[in-house]
């Protein structure tokens, strides 16, 4: 199903379409700030297993984050905060970058990593922050690119009519929310004083130097 949906102004009945979908343990596609996602429920094991297959990793190698609505559930799902990665999430989001925080035990095990941490996102886009807060709790997020793929050389991944025609056989619903970007999220780990810029993407890392 391609599901079109206004990317300001998201219909209500629209997201509810969507909301009704994972809550039935079902796999979307939807619009980020960055590289179009896949998504689904973070309880639902048997959709999260689905999600690595079709990028065709091992669920324990599938980098996945949580798309969060704001920093209020940020804090429900991570630990030991510092005040200068709060500080520096409250001016960087919503916006292009994956924050590594250490978990906490409302974090599904397949989430985190060796280390207990998870990647937290809060996205600069009105369709994914609106499924999540009609949603009640973070989705998951990992872009549709599959792994080791070249971002330059596959169209599909801005558009999501090609998207359509890639995935409508894998995923239950993929969102037309305009074009997406081909440039991944930066990813910053945070979970010590010192920062590290793990990935650099489309997020600028200035404000962590």
């Amino acid at each position: 199903m391609l599901l079109h949906i206004h990317p300001d102004n998201p219909r209500p009945s629209h997201i509810q379409t969507v909301i009704d979908c994972l809550s039935c343990g079902g796999v979307i596609i939807y619009p980020t700030d960055t590289i179009y996602g896949l998504g689904c429920d973070i309880n639902n094991r048997k959709a999260v297993e689905r999600i690595a297959q079709i990028k065709g990793i091992n669920i324990d190698k599938a980098n996945l984050s949580l798309i969060c609505y704001d920093l209020s559930n940020i804090s429900d799902y991570t630990r030991q905060i510092s005040n200068s990665a709060y500080k520096l999430m409250k001016k960087v989001l919503p916006g292009p970058y994956t924050i590594v925080l250490n978990a906490n035990n409302n974090v599904p095990k397949l989430f985190q990593s060796k280390k207990k941490t998870v990647g937290i996102r809060v996205p600069d886009n009105n369709i994914a922050r609106s499924i999540v807060h009609e949603f009640g709790r973070p989705i998951v997020s990992t872009s549709i690119r599959a792994f080791n793929e070249e971002i330059e050389e596959n169209e599909y991944l801005t558009d999501p009519e090609l998207i359509h025609e890639k995935f409508f056989n894998l995923v239950d619903i993929v969102i037309d929310g305009g074009y997406g970007d081909n440039n991944a999220s930066t990813v910053v780990d945070c979970t010590d004083e010192e920062f590290k810029v793990l990935r650099y993407g489309k997020g600028s890392i200035d404000e962590f130097l």
